[in-house]
């Protein structure tokens, strides 16, 4: 403004007015009205609140794990675990390959959320399962004897989980590295527990063991299941009392014998 109003404008200040702006000043000069401008900001938000949230659901729900090792402690009695049984061992556990998301996250349907069909391929990549709370018949292992109804508790439980989805609520990794767990598998319309039908037909018995003994929550359920196939005389309690050899019973006999030996 020029002072006193009367005054006619200097050259000076019609020199300044004319400078042109150096090309430098524009070059180094930020512009952070673009940055603060809602239209950048709220969707810049939404955009990274997304990508976290995805990987956090990826590496919680829908990572595949491949062996019992890599389960972390933190997912015992708060997580289970979802997939196909690809091989059964032995009468009271099995290998199961982990499908994360089942069907929803294109297992069976995507070319590359496929069970591989190798054994070898499956090397390395099954999680070793263990039926909590229950001890089914010994087998012939090691050039043991086989416990009564062993072959037909094995039979059995390869016909019903065999190749089929099942869920196992996990408990805990037992001292072979096994998963103790209760696993569910849909049988028609029904969810069936698969320890709990092996007790109920004779061919396990309740897990015995002073320590380390696991039923989740359904001991009671348990205990029932096993009173009924004793009182029916199903499967192992369809012999006389007397030679009733319980499966924990038979694993100390047999290894007191070794010993000796």
């Amino acid at each position: 403004m020029r002072w006193p109003p009367w005054s006619t404008e200097s050259s000076r200040d019609r020199d300044d007015k004319k400078k042109p702006i150096s090309w430098t000043d524009n070059l180094n000069a930020t512009d952070w009205s673009h940055y603060t401008d809602p239209r950048t900001i709220i969707p810049t938000i939404l955009l990274t609140t997304t990508i976290l949230a995805s990987a956090r659901l990826y590496r919680t729900y829908l990572r595949r794990i491949p062996e019992a090792a890599h389960i972390k402690p933190k997912f015992f009695r708060k997580r289970s675990l979802f997939g196909t049984v690809t091989r059964v061992g032995d009468a009271d556990n099995f290998h199961l390959y982990h499908q994360p998301g089942g069907r929803l996250a294109g297992w069976g349907w995507l070319p590359w959320r496929r069970i591989p069909e190798k054994k070898s391929d499956l090397k390395n990549n099954t999680i070793h399962i263990r039926l909590a709370g229950i001890d089914a018949p010994e087998g012939a292992h090691f050039g043991k004897t086989a416990q009564p109804y062993s072959a037909e508790a094995l039979e059995w439980l390869k016909s019903y989980v065999m190749n089929r989805r099942v869920r196992a609520y996990i408990y805990k990794q037992d001292q072979y590295s096994r998963i103790v767990a209760t696993v569910f598998v849909r049988r028609f319309l029904f969810q069936k527990d698969v320890g709990k039908e092996m007790l109920k037909k004779g061919l396990a018995t309740m897990y015995e063991a002073k320590m380390g003994a696991e039923y989740g929550d359904f001991e009671e359920d348990y205990r029932k299941a096993e009173q009924i196939a004793k009182r029916k005389k199903l499967g192992m309690w369809s012999g006389k009392s007397k030679d009733y050899e319980s499966p924990m019973d038979y694993k100390k006999r047999t290894a007191a014998l070794n010993e000796q030996k």
